[in-house]
């Protein structure tokens, strides 16, 4: 497919470097000579300088070509406009990024009106995703498939953890409710494994286990991990994200404290979440955190624009006993830092814009097969989650699993059928319909039958 990226921002970069990778033929667009030059130098793909909403500088991407316009400048008017002129020329699809609150109530008139068929709004995504962890504090992160039925959950194991030193064949139970889970993924010592049955889990390994939500809350009842509610937060910046976690979670009966430094910021926050208790200050100074209350807090989420900041931030709230934390994060290189420290929860919005993306333009270049109706990056980048519908007409319906043969390093998770979760055994099949979420090492997978063949 030929697609177009308009802004070569940190998510334009990431994206054109993912397209580019699943061997897309990539256009970039962005007004700066410098930052154009570092994708010219590092990637597989043409650059063009200029505004993305002029159209003198559409016209020289070819858009008669285009199938996919990605506008991901920092203006979101700019976005719209850029998506409504290369749809004018003949690109066949759009992604606009739209970020401001301003345009929630309009965007389905907008989208009608300019011809934008999907948006993405970053930090509203993120702040959903920081939403379920607030809800479900065990969980170092969690993302769901299937509509919602089915749980896909992030831990670090430790040391009493009765799992440990166990084949997971041995772990593996129908009957009993707390082991009703699949181990997708591990990751130990920056090594991803997809797990069988003689795995064994070792204290420190990052463990990913799917299941429906009472299976999930089950195991980690069992575990041990599910010991408080979340009835309190401290916000560190009140940015977008703020703002809309804000909006979501304080209807859920959780008390929110934001701590904006700028005081502008802080009185516009102040009238738009009237139900938030909005505080002036400098949320990096450790004396101010314990001054406005971090130690009765239940949780704590660093927001602020400086990762660095947010580490630390997030770091000291876990020394002072705050039950959950988490942290965002927009630099693929500090992850492995955030491993080092222990700060298990950790959001990016760049990872969780180009997933979103990414997961449409693979459902684009394979509509005809069973293509990705979802996808999700595991272990930063080095494993994927992806969800499948089966089709019919498809030589794995009826097989049993045993019998079918697995691409390497792949793994059946969960079927959903009619509503029922089911974590599949060797004598499970899968049947045309069925929500189908597979495992994968590495990936750039568009079809399941990529992954069983009969």
């Amino acid at each position: 497919m030929r697609i177009l990226v308009v802004g070569d921002g940190k998510v334009g970069h990431s994206l054109a470097e993912n397209l580019a990778r699943e061997d897309h033929d990539v256009v970039i667009i962005d007004k700066s000579s410098q930052v154009l030059q570092k994708s010219i130098d590092m990637l597989d793909v043409m650059c063009i300088k200029g505004n993305g909403a002029n159209i003198h500088t559409l016209m020289e991407a070819d858009p008669k070509n285009v199938d996919v316009v990605i506008a991901a400048t920092a203006s979101d008017e700019i976005n719209m406009l850029c998506s409504m002129l290369a749809r004018r020329l003949g690109a066949k699809y759009s992604i606009v990024r739209i970020r401001d609150p301003e345009y929630n109530d309009s965007l389905p008139l907008l989208q009608s009106e300019l011809s934008i068929d999907m948006t993405i709004n970053p930090e509203r995504t993120t702040a959903l995703e920081i939403s379920r962890l607030l809800r479900y504090p065990f969980a170092s992160n969690i993302e769901s498939f299937a509509k919602g039925s089915v749980e896909m959950v992030e831990f670090r194991s430790c040391k009493k953890d009765p799992i440990l030193g166990i084949p997971l064949k041995r772990l593996m139970n129908r009957k009993h409710r707390a082991m009703q889970v699949l181990y997708c993924a591990i990751e130990r010592e920056n090594e991803v494994i997809i797990p069988n049955g003689d795995t064994v889990i070792q204290e420190d390994d990052h463990v990913y286990v799917a299941a429906d939500m009472v299976s999930i809350t089950a195991f980690f009842k069992y575990l041990g991990r599910n010991a408080f509610p979340v009835r309190s937060v401290m916000l560190l910046g009140g940015g977008r994200i703020s703002y809309y976690l804000s909006k979501m979670i304080i209807p859920l009966g959780i008390a929110v404290t934001i701590v904006e430094i700028k005081q502008d910021k802080a009185e516009a926050l102040s009238e738009a979440l009237p139900d938030a208790n909005i505080i002036c200050g400098d949320g990096t100074n450790r004396d101010s955190l314990e001054q406005e209350g971090l130690t009765k807090m239940d949780a704590f989420v660093a927001l602020s624009d400086r990762d660095e900041e947010n580490m630390i931030a997030g770091l000291y709230a876990a020394k002072l006993g705050v039950g959950k934390v988490i942290v965002k994060n927009a630099r693929s290189g500090y992850q492995e830092v955030a491993d080092m420290l222990k700060l298990d929860s950790v959001v990016s919005p760049k990872n969780i814009t180009c997933d979103t993306i990414l997961r449409y333009v693979r459902a684009r270049s394979n509509s005809r097969g069973s293509s990705v109706e979802k996808i999700y990056r595991l272990l930063s980048g080095k494993a994927e989650a992806l969800e499948f519908i089966a089709r019919a007409d498809a030589a794995y319906i009826g097989v049993p699993l045993r019998s079918l043969k697995m691409r390497k390093d792949t793994l059946i998770a969960v079927i959903v059928r009619n509503g029922r979760v089911i974590v599949p055994f060797g004598d499970d099949h899968i049947e045309a319909g069925d929500d189908v979420i597979a495992i994968a090492k590495g990936s750039m997978i568009v079809d399941l039958q990529e992954i069983v063949q009969a």
